[in-house]
């Protein structure tokens, strides 16, 4: 049976994207609706941050330090921590509701990123690939909510979520040319279980979910089925990362600024936790400059 225990105290509004630097073993995450990028080391238990002007919807890190980082006003770039922020482009400066969400980096250094559209009254989210020009390209539009976006271990495939449809999507990857292709369903999940949120992948591709408002962390296997489901002391984790020396602590952000009911109920609504795990992850890839 997985233990999952509270490894950060805190109470973050809407913890997300965690992500391991294997060069410093620290883990950066944010609090998107406090528009905080936080950096925590798991030896000494210090949990430090920075404030932008607008939510960070996720990052990932480059090679020489920085981030390139996804915020409601588009992508920009740092080259290091308390550094001046410079912004790329905005792709979606014309969908005054959207911002950008949940992304991750292939292993040519693109950056694939998608939108939150928060009326949810239309498919008008999306999903971009910044790529090594600073370009952003349309992959694919007519979305909700972009979460989940994973590659698997070969790069050959390209996974994602729109989560108010409560689906995985599965995509066949060209990690020379950026390109894809064949997209099919990974898995649906019932409604009133829970919506697929952030993800990770671990060396044998399994895909691991989190379940917003399912209160479950789920693991799946390269074919789509579900071999294990893990229940959080929280309703709604929100994302997975695998970290630790060997990559087998696996970190779980978590939403806290949630309905009192709720809270009463999950007290450690907000927290970030940890679950060791058999399965080691991978090292996360970095945005190429």
């Amino acid at each position: 049976m997985r233990t999952i225990d509270i490894e950060l105290n805190t109470k973050a509004a809407l913890g997300e994207c965690p992500r391991w630097d294997e060069k410093t073993q620290v883990l950066y995450w944010t609090d998107i609706n406090r528009c905080q990028l936080h950096r925590f080391d798991p030896i000494s238990k210090k949990d430090e941050h920075l404030t932008f002007k607008e939510e960070i919807g996720c990052f990932s890190l480059r090679p020489f330090g920085g981030f390139v980082l996804a915020m409601r006003s588009g992508f920009y770039l740092t080259s290091g921590w308390h550094t001046q922020v410079e912004k790329i482009c905005d792709p979606e400066m014309h969908l005054k509701h959207n911002r950008l969400n949940d992304g991750r980096c292939d292993a040519a250094g693109r950056f694939i990123c998608g939108s939150y559209y928060p009326p949810k009254d239309d498919s008008a989210a999306n999903l971009w690939q910044l790529n090594t020009h600073l370009e952003a390209n349309l992959i694919f539009d007519n979305l909700l909510t972009v979460n989940g976006i994973g590659f698997s271990p070969d790069n050959n495939t390209l996974y994602y979520s729109n989560s108010p449809k409560h689906t995985i999507y599965r995509c066949d990857y060209n990690i020379k040319t950026g390109s894809v292709s064949n997209r099919t369903v990974f898995h649906e999940f019932p409604h009133g279980q829970g919506r697929p949120d952030g993800c990770a992948i671990d060396i044998d591709g399994n895909y691991w979910s989190a379940l917003f408002e399912g209160g479950r962390i789920v693991k799946l296997d390269p074919q789509g089925n579900i071999i294990e489901a893990i229940t959080t002391p929280v309703h709604c984790p929100s994302m997975v990362a695998f970290g630790g020396a060997d990559l087998k602590t696996l970190f779980i952000t978590s939403a806290g600024e949630r309905p009192e009911t709720e809270l009463v109920k999950y007290p450690d609504s907000g927290c970030l936790f940890k679950m060791r795990v058999d399965t080691p992850g991978m090292i996360e890839h970095r945005f190429f400059k």
